[in-house]
């Protein structure tokens, strides 16, 4: 029987703003090497013929035409920041092809903060027929997800409490400055990390590349990414002189992981 695999692409590595920044003639913003040029974040998760999304990034349009996406068949979002969330809209063209509503995962404050935000998409008095079709689904602890264990990790993003995700032996942890030792027992024994390292000079809600550099030997994975990268950042020059077993992320970049499956945990109620 051939071992069941789990497919990563990062879609994007960029911090908020998106690389080249707007109006910025540094260096990094200049470049011509592509691994410069980057989309603001999120993740692809391909499983068994399903798609799931980590985040709908501001540049989700680019990000599937880029990658040749066709079906977007569940979301999970880490926190409601606006690079986090605001490509929201392009999931109606998944919609038009699927003609099923695509279920939204995350806490019940992102979850909360999302409908309050899009509240155009989630209130059906109002009628709109070219909204997307979503449903929120909060979670708190491991579930089953097409077959697949996904479970949710506590993290600081400055005061604000977000979710990164562990599936297998792969696990996302973007926006974040702290992870709590309950986390860290559940990052164990991982083979590919993507970690928050935002630059190289302290920030008060993200990893610099030194503490993400430590945090990332802490947790010892055999290969850690570094996303979230602002235009300090030259990929060329600074990837060379990092650690053994830590790179930066780059737009693209496909992975493809042995899953062990363990047991699985029931789904939450759908917030109504």
């Amino acid at each position: 029987m051939t071992p069941a695999t789990l497919d990563i692409t990062i879609l994007g590595s960029g911090t908020s703003s998106g690389i080249p920044v707007i109006g910025c003639d540094c260096p990094v913003c200049r470049s011509t090497d592509p691994r410069n040029r980057r989309t603001r974040c999120s993740v692809l998760l391909h499983y068994d013929g399903y798609n799931i999304l980590i985040d709908t990034a501001t540049d989700l349009r680019q990000q599937a035409l880029r990658e040749n996406i066709r079906h977007i068949d569940a979301v999970l979002y880490t926190h409601s920041h606006a690079d986090h969330v605001h490509g929201i809209d392009d999931l109606r063209s998944f919609n038009l092809r699927s003609q099923k509503a695509i279920p939204l995962y995350g806490s019940v404050h992102t979850l909360e903060s999302i409908r309050d935000n899009f509240n155009y998409i989630f209130d059906e008095s109002e009628h709109l027929g070219y909204v997307p079709k979503l449903a929120l689904f909060p979670i708190e602890t491991s579930f089953e997800l097409f077959g697949l264990t996904i479970t949710p990790i506590p993290l600081e993003h400055g005061q604000m409490p977000v979710f990164g995700y562990r599936c297998g032996p792969f696990a996302y942890l973007t926006d974040c400055n702290g992870i709590p030792e309950s986390s860290l027992e559940r990052l164990k024994d991982l083979e590919l990390l993507i970690l928050d390292g935002l630059r190289f000079k302290p920030h008060n809600t993200h990893f610099s590349i030194p503490q993400a550099i430590q945090m990332a030997e802490k947790i010892a994975a055999r290969q850690t990414l570094l996303t979230h990268l602002s235009h300090d950042v030259d990929h060329p020059r600074h990837d060379p002189q990092l650690p053994s077993g830590i790179n930066l992320a780059h737009d693209g970049q496909a992975f493809s992981l042995v899953l062990n499956q363990s047991v699985m945990q029931p789904l939450q109620r759908q917030l109504s």
